[in-house]
């Protein structure tokens, strides 16, 4: 039984009720080991603000979710309808809903971006592969937790969207056509389809979120955060044992948080009050016109967060497919040829190039852009091993890594606005090309992460007061 510590009788009445917490919960325990006594480097700058943005809007999310669902119904009679109750009759419905749907982009803004930072300060590398791997499951989950509530409105492009993702599970070989069937609950999406997306997107999948939340932030505590010089502070330490480049999280960093959170929120109500629908990238305006399951849009596409993904999807072609066959082949010839390695493991890796190109060629093209587009999440799960450069941080490796990183992001962007667009026979090859070095920017890393001679790595962190 754990120790009651005993508190003077004349102390004030607020640490006395904290002092009967304690003894009971251990409330200054955690707060001491998650807040003030955890030692972050001193060095942070503008990139490290996203993460703490990011658990903000969880929270607006969840807030304003619980709300809409008080007067939401997941009916596909009454769906629209009660979608038009709230922002028109409930007291502050509009609003509400309007935070929420502003929520959600925001989300992947602060995502996007926090994401970013760790790719170019190496915040995957050891020890924070767990991190990064938590992480990644986050991101994954709130691109489910977004698709399923993009259907809640019920609107054209909430359906005809749903109509094109869940028809794509139906190009799996031989599970597909079950699979869609048990997604969609029937032949068709409708009335199931939305019970079932709602139950997912108002209770199973937010627990699962708030797990992996959870989970990162206790594997980032654990080891400790990284930092833009990519140096351990905990490798040298005071007398006292605090790393000699760390402060205590609070109150410096909660401070500098609240600021970026004040900033964050006047661009935020900026948006909610003046342009929610932001020209018809947070809200589609086809998304206004009930679902119509007689009437296809013109031009379906999903919300601008999904689009870069959904280009590469588009991207595989029967035409593309040789291309992809070729890099296969050449892929297994070069590692053969340049890596040392028993004679058998190259027989295997042949063997299995072979085998890998028979399939691509026996199955549609279409399940390998569906492969394409989930491909280019889960190949983020193993950024940690793809990686053999000798330093973390952007900051000490060679200067044209730096372009590397820059091109990267110019592709990632320009998918996503080719995602948006109707196909081309134009932004189809530029697609295409885009996918191609989408995936060569990770499957390559190994080998050109290691290419030039990196700076000199200080041994303490640079600082510069301000």
């Amino acid at each position: 039984m754990a120790e009651f510590h005993e508190i003077s009788p004349n102390a004030p009445a607020g640490e006395k009720l904290l002092n009967w917490v304690d003894n009971r919960f251990p409330a200054s325990k955690l707060f001491k080991e998650h807040m003030s006594e955890y030692y972050a480097p001193k060095n942070f700058n503008f990139w490290y603000v996203f993460g703490s943005l990011s658990l903000l809007v969880l929270v607006i999310q969840i807030v304003t979710g619980i709300f809409l669902v008080m007067h939401y119904k997941p009916d596909a009679a009454l769906a629209f309808g009660s979608v038009e109750y709230i922002m028109r009759d409930v007291p502050w419905g509009w609003l509400i809903r309007y935070m929420h749907s502003t929520g959600a982009s925001a989300f992947f803004v602060v995502v996007y971006l926090h994401m970013f930072r760790g790719l170019i300060y190496g915040s995957y590398r050891k020890p924070r592969e767990l991190i990064w791997i938590f992480g990644c499951g986050i991101f994954l989950a709130l691109m489910a937790e977004a698709f399923m509530g993009y259907l809640l409105p019920w609107g054209q492009m909430s359906y005809w969207g749903a109509q094109v993702i869940v028809n794509l599970f139906s190009a799996i070989p031989f599970i597909g056509p079950d699979l869609a069937l048990l997604i969609r609950g029937d032949f068709v999406v409708g009335d199931a389809t939305l019970n079932r997306f709602f139950s997912f997107h108002v209770i199973a999948v937010p627990l699962v979120l708030l797990g992996l939340v959870v989970a990162h932030i206790i594997a980032l505590h654990e080891v400790g955060s990284n930092n833009p010089d990519g140096i351990e502070i905990k490798a040298k330490k005071d007398a006292q044992g605090r790393p000699l480049d760390g402060i205590p999280f609070h109150p410096y960093y909660s401070v500098h948080d609240i600021f970026a959170v004040s900033v964050f929120l006047m661009a935020f109500t900026a948006i909610v009050f003046f342009a929610p629908e932001l020209g018809g990238y947070f809200l589609e305006y086809n998304n206004f016109i009930p679902a119509d399951p007689f009437k296809t849009p013109l031009h379906i596409a999903p919300v601008w967060y999904f689009t870069p993904f959904y280009s590469m999807l588009r991207a595989v072609t029967s035409e593309m497919m040789y291309a992809l066959i070729a890099c296969v082949l050449g892929g297994a010839v070069l590692s053969v040829v340049k890596i040392k390695m028993p004679s058998i493991l190259k027989g295997l890796i042949l063997g299995v190039a072979v085998v890998v190109v028979a399939m691509m060629l026996a199955i549609d093209a279409k399940f390998w852009g569906v492969v394409a587009m989930g491909g280019g999440v889960v190949i983020l799960f193993f950024l940690p091993w793809l990686d053999n450069s000798a330093v973390k941080s952007i900051r000490y490796r060679p200067d044209w890594h730096k372009y590397m990183y820059v091109i990267f992001v110019l592709d990632f962007l320009v998918l996503g606005y080719l995602g948006m667009l109707p196909p081309s026979d134009i932004g189809g090859r530029v697609s295409q090309a885009g996918t191609l070095f989408y995936f060569g920017f990770f499957l390559l890393m190994p080998w050109w992460s290691r290419i030039g001679t990196p700076k000199q790595v200080p041994d303490r962190v640079t600082f510069a007061a301000h």
